[in-house]
């Protein structure tokens, strides 16, 4: 049963790997990172860690049994009680309903670990699979938004207050 775990130095070459053999996968529907980020990953993983040592970010991979991560899971720009969501999964670890866990997860741990009350996310118009795991997990379009030049995105929030106890 893979395991969703907070981002540590014990993940970065890990996490590389899944970076690195998914990078065409993921290019399909985000912005493609670059070569820097893999040229310069090491410094990029510590970056990272820093910042979620401030507890500005909450970064998560969702571990296999055998230490493969099968996704990244984080909350980024926490303030005020509240974060953005954004995840990824590895191509062959999609159509098992492991986003939808995981995402189900994360917000319980955001709402009893982080406080935090409301969780927002994007996923873009086309992406059928990311607005399925939003709303399966209870987040409410809020509104549309530009992801990248001509790639139109819904904006979507899930109150947490139900998960805090």
């Amino acid at each position: 049963m893979p395991d969703l775990q907070r981002l540590s130095p014990a993940h970065a070459s890990a996490l590389l790997a899944f970076e690195t053999e998914n990078r065409t996968f993921f290019a399909a529907t985000v912005p493609d990172r670059g070569d820097d980020h893999f040229t310069h990953f090491a410094d990029r993983h510590t970056a990272l860690l820093a910042e979620q040592a401030t507890g500005a970010i909450h970064m998560h991979v969702l571990v296999a049994d055998d230490g493969e991560i099968l996704g990244r899971f984080n909350l980024v720009d926490v303030a005020d009680g509240t974060a953005d969501l954004g995840y990824r999964l590895a191509r062959d670890a999609t159509g098992r309903g492991l986003a939808t866990a995981t995402v189900r997860e994360l917000l319980t741990v955001a709402a009893t670990d982080y406080a935090l009350k409301r969780v927002t996310a994007s996923a873009a118009e086309d992406n059928h699979a990311s607005r399925t795991v939003l709303t399966r997990n209870g987040f409410v379009p809020t509104g549309t938004c530009t992801l990248r030049v001509g790639h139109e995105g819904i904006t979507y929030a899930r109150d947490l207050t139900d998960l805090a106890d």
